[in-house]
């Protein structure tokens, strides 16, 4: 029955409803029945029979128990029999589409009445029809997928590489060229950085960590049909193929980026080991050409691959004669992969690689042979970076919810917010957040002005040799990339913990208030081991630093 014809009561005539058998409560404005439904409620009967419940306004204690969406149900919802004379129902949650009113939910560039130098009104529209499209499209398939651990649905996948979101994950470039994005929003000359954030961080908001990290990979193709179950949102492929478009031959990129980009053939970054993670020169799975020189033959194990268990194609890191190479795998003879079972999510596809005796042409081979070290670090740098924009959004999201959180619930009688203490862990989470969208918005500007060449010199922390007037010289320059993704992983683990804080019993809790509260502190500390650990890519900025100041500076 809609609003408008529900009957209107006055608070007089409701609080008669106010026993057992008849009784009424107030929420929003709007008027319940929950004399049969009191003994079905999950948390008992009694909490209807508080003196200050039955036929008075119990909005303020509903919202201390239960998110707004409860309400909103189809099964609570025909609970409903009036509205109340005189009120108008005011409380929402996200409306979808739109911006949060919440101070700081939105970057300081969505807020009223700040301004940017970065955002252009192209970026502005992007932004609203990602936005959309993730709220009525991706949202609800990331909430229901989270709940019952199937993969991301091949709808969901076809929306995305209909708009050409698959090929915009991977940033500015050759590839996009001839494909219509955003149904024509803007053009592939258009694209750049700063639209790509905005699809990583529309992405981050929906809160459903693990999803988000298979959602450009799930395979709509059916030899994957047994292993759905361990697929997600396809970030493999976000790290995997930029090595392919940026270091493959004509010939590769022409059989591998199609298949990649329409979701048939996931790729995966396979460079960690048991043996080595961060430390990629200690890597032990090796490539020896055949005697011939037209093959290679590939020996060794990878482990903790994000998308490894369902890839056909894997962007390899090996051992070779001229040092590090970086080789292209697709599956099959020799290629063998176990799913990893972590905290995370299987929604990732984490797993345990296996190449016995495969054999590969050497076409294959992404850079030049011993190259590879700059093949992954010019990968590592756009890999970061997106690491980073996802770690700021989700940050937000968490401050969003811990604003909303303090504003309706009390505690000793006053609101949450009322606590300095509580006050104090906002400002520094805050704090947090701000600061490491406006250093990543500072970077992204840097990329977008940069070949990626240049990319991996001056922001991925690269030291590389040149002849200057025959003379070989050192180029060493900074690892700003490496330093914003340490400060972005340590600042997201502070606010996972201040959180958990905050909302106390309810953020270690899975469903309910706290939910995405416990979510985020249980999967954020992957944040600070993948694309390098953060104390690894710390170390590595303060030595760039240290080795590149002037031999003539004095205090």
């Amino acid at each position: 029955m809609a609003s408008k014809e529900m009957k209107t009561y006055s608070c007089d005539e409701i609080a008669k409803h106010n026993k057992e058998g008849d009784l009424w409560i107030i929420i929003d404005g709007k008027v319940y029945d929950v004399s049969r439904f009191k003994d079905l409620h999950p948390g008992g009967s009694s909490v209807f029979l508080n003196e200050d419940i039955p036929g008075q306004d119990a909005t303020e204690t509903f919202y201390g128990l239960h998110r707004h969406e409860i309400i909103t149900k189809p099964q609570y919802a025909r609970l409903q029999v009036g509205l109340v004379e005189g009120q108008k129902s005011v409380i929402h949650s996200r409306i979808v589409g739109e911006l949060s009113k919440v101070p700081y939910a939105e970057p300081t560039w969505l807020s009223d009445g700040y301004y940017s130098p970065y955002y252009t009104e192209n970026h502005r529209k992007f932004q609203k029809a990602m936005r959309a499209f993730v709220d009525e499209i991706v949202t609800p398939d990331a909430i229901a997928r989270e709940a019952d651990g199937k993969p991301p649905s091949k709808s969901v996948i076809e929306a995305m590489d209909k708009l050409g979101i698959h090929a915009m994950r991977m940033g500015p470039g050759k590839h996009l060229k001839g494909l219509t994005l955003m149904d024509g929003l803007v053009t592939p000359e258009e694209f750049n950085y700063f639209h790509e954030l905005i699809i990583t961080q529309e992405f981050a908001r929906c809160g459903q960590r693990g999803y988000g990290d298979g959602i450009h990979s799930a395979p709509v193709f059916e030899r994957h049909a047994l292993i759905e179950n361990h697929t997600g949102m396809m970030s493999g492929s976000v790290i995997g193929l930029p090595p392919v478009l940026n270091f493959g031959s004509a010939e590769i990129k022409a059989k591998v980026v199609p298949d990649v980009l329409s979701g048939r053939k996931p790729i995966c970054l396979a460079i960690s080991e048991a043996f080595a993670g961060s430390d990629v020169s200690g890597l032990k799975t090796s490539a020896v050409k055949t005697e011939d020189g037209k093959h290679w033959i590939i020996n060794g194990t990878k482990k903790w691959i994000t998308n490894g268990t369902f890839a056909e194609y894997f962007t390899v890191g090996c051992k070779t004669e001229d040092g590090f190479t970086v080789i292209l795998v697709e599956r099959g003879e020799g290629v063998e992969t176990k799913p990893i079972k972590t905290s995370y999510s299987p929604s990732a596809g984490t797993a345990f690689v296996t190449f016995d005796n495969v054999k590969v042409p050497v076409e294959n081979t992404l850079g030049p042979e011993g190259s590879g070290i700059f093949v992954m670090l010019s990968n590592f740098n756009h890999e970061r970076w997106v690491m980073c924009c996802s770690s700021a959004r989700s940050q937000r999201l968490i401050v969003e919810e811990c604003l909303l959180w303090v504003n309706q619930r009390k505690a000793f009688g006053k609101p949450l917010h009322s606590l300095a203490v509580i006050r104090s862990k906002l400002a520094a989470m805050i704090a947090r957040v701000e600061s490491t969208q406006n250093w990543l918005e500072n970077l992204t500007h840097q990329m977008n002005n940069m070949s990626y060449k240049q990319q991996a010199a001056k922001l991925a922390g690269h030291v590389f040799s040149v002849i200057l007037s025959s003379i070989r010289v050192l180029i060493l320059l900074y690892s700003p990339i490496g330093l914003l993704k340490m400060h972005a992983t340590r600042s997201a683990q502070e606010t996972a913990t201040d959180a958990v804080q905050i909302f106390g019993g309810r953020g270690i809790t899975k469903t309910g208030m706290g939910q995405y509260i416990e979510h985020y502190h249980r999967t954020v500390p992957f944040d600070a081991i993948l694309g390098g650990a953060e104390d690894v890519l710390g170390d590595l900025g303060v030595r760039q630093a240290i080795r590149g100041m002037p031999k003539n500076v004095r205090l």
